[in-house]
């Protein structure tokens, strides 16, 4: 362990870092496994995380002059929980175990390339979850299979523009407007007792749930700077769903009751 080479050990906790931000792990969680993994090699770590870049100082625990600091800019992926999951505890494995740096690349190489659940099966989940939300919050029988479709066509438009590259803003705002016009739609050919609810419910699929529990959480553990900048970015998302559904209501007129 104390012959592991300071450089190699900074790159591996850069990419680390980098993986378990990327797929939504909160702020706290990944200051301790990164830490974590740094103290099991003999290594003190400091990180500061902002919203758009990462910075690792590394260095040696008896000697200061022997350090390195890395700054890296990052991008978010599609959340990930089994990863989150599998990353945490490959530093209590680093830690308890006392493996190499080679092992403990090798372990982290098979979580990074883990097949991810299919694009088909989280598509199918996802719109039973938003039908199941709209019956849950008082939609009729009539108004469950409108959600289904609704969310159907709403996430794979949602898939097809992050693909282009459109402005996420804009998606946000395209896909609450389809999805929305679609429920509508449907429930004036059905006929369904609660439009309002399936209006409502089949822009579900949107809402950042995560990182707006991300944002708490890190403004509550003192990482105020992400936090609040996490904070902000979920209000804009919400505030272009919100946009879209103004526009389909504004458009077909129909009340929101409460």
């Amino acid at each position: 362990m104390e012959n592991t080479n300071i450089q190699e050990l900074t790159e591996f906790l850069m990419d680390y870092t980098i993986s378990m931000l990327s797929v939504g792990t909160y702020t706290s969680r990944v200051v301790k496994c990164t830490t974590r993994i740094g103290k099991a090699f003999g290594y003190e770590v400091n990180i500061s995380i902002f919203s758009k870049n990462i910075t690792i100082s590394v260095f040696a625990q008896d000697d200061y002059s022997l350090q390195r600091t890395y700054v890296r800019r990052y991008t978010e992926s599609p959340i990930n929980f089994n990863a989150i999951s599998l990353l945490s505890a490959l530093s209590w494995h680093a830690y308890d175990e006392k493996i190499t740096l080679t092992q403990l690349k090798k372990l982290y190489d098979k979580i990074i390339h883990k097949k991810r659940y299919s694009y088909i099966n989280t598509l199918i989940l996802t719109c039973f979850a938003n039908a199941a939300f709209c019956r849950l919050f008082g939609g009729d029988l009539q108004s469950m299979p409108i959600v289904f479709i609704a969310t159907f066509i709403g996430f794979n438009i949602k898939k097809i523009l992050m693909v282009m590259n459109v402005d996420i803003r804009f998606i946000f705002v395209i896909c609450a407007f389809i999805a929305s016009m679609i429920a509508y739609i449907g429930t004036s050919i059905i006929t369904s007792k609660t439009p309002d609810v399936a209006i409502g419910t089949s822009v579900l699929f949107l809402i950042p749930g995560v990182y707006l529990i991300n944002s708490v959480i890190d403004i509550l553990d003192g990482h105020s700077l992400i936090g609040i900048s996490r904070a902000i970015s979920t209000l804009i998302i919400i505030s272009c769903i919100a946009i879209g559904l103004y526009i389909t209501l504004s458009i077909t007129g129909i009340r929101m009751e409460y």
